[in-house]
């Protein structure tokens, strides 16, 4: 059997280069896991950190809207391109610019904050060199609702409702804030249902689960994740073709 030399290196480049994409560890590493831009403040600080102690890297960054889409306003990311030293930590910032106004200020908007290590070239000859990229939600939140420290010990995901609708149900999110599902099961220790996706519910907004009603029970868990990272879960209870939060209970930490 003849086989084309150029097809079989192609192929077996692409393949060595996800073997190695999938043992490589991003040697520029991020202080959080989202950014919440407080609306009252000009700018959002990070901490960056080059985790490999041998060689410097070049951290780029920048910021894309809801479609993807790289922009240089309303935010804008300072400095875009800087080096850290080997083992050493530095600070990427967001900043605001005038056109922060412009957005809606009753609810949350989103972008994401990319982050990209560039090596040091190689002096090496036929050497493969891998740049990780990191991206991660970036939440502006106006100044007009941000919340207080009542309002975060009773967080405002609490108020999600789901309605029933043929055999699944829709997501119902009055707030204010983008809230992520993360995971729906039918009870504190069952397994995830099946066909469940993430999703992240706009605010004021409305998303149809893409579980089975019947998968899920009378009484639903779903996770969300917080400001911080964190993955605390909300127990529902279901009357007719509604389902509410628990009054009596507070979300639990996974």
């Amino acid at each position: 059997m003849k086989i084309n030399k150029l097809s079989f290196a192609s192929s077996s480049l692409a393949l060595l280069m996800l073997v190695l994409a999938g043992n490589a560890n991003a040697a520029i590493g991020l202080d959080r896991t989202r950014v919440v831009f407080d609306g009252s403040k000009d700018v959002a600080s990070m901490t960056i950190t080059n985790n490999n102690t041998q060689l410097p890297y070049l951290a780029q960054g920048w910021i894309e809207d809801e479609q993807g889409n790289k922009i240089t306003s309303p935010l804008i990311v300072l400095p875009p391109v800087q080096r850290l030293e080997p083992g050493k930590k530095s600070q990427v910032k967001v900043q605001s610019l005038p056109a922060i106004k412009s957005l809606p200020q009753d609810r949350e908007t989103v972008y994401y904050f990319n982050l990209r290590e560039i090596p040091p070239r190689s002096d090496k000859t036929n050497s493969l060199q891998i740049a990780l990229q990191t991206r991660i939600k970036l939440f502006y939140r106006p100044a007009g609702i941000v919340p207080g420290q009542q309002e975060r010990s009773d967080p405002w995901q609490k108020k999600l409702t789901l309605t029933r609708e043929g055999d699944g149900y829709q997501v119902n999110n009055p707030t204010p804030y983008y809230i992520t599902l993360i995971d729906a099961r039918s009870g504190k220790d069952a397994k995830t249902a099946s066909g469940f996706e993430p999703l992240m519910v706009p605010p004021k907004g409305t998303l149809k689960l893409g579980v089975s009603a019947a998968d899920l029970g009378a009484k639903p868990w779903l996770t969300y994740v917080n400001d911080y990272g964190g993955r605390p879960t909300l127990a529902f209870s279901c009357s007719g073709n509604m389902c509410r939060v628990d009054a009596d209970a507070s979300p639990t930490n996974d």
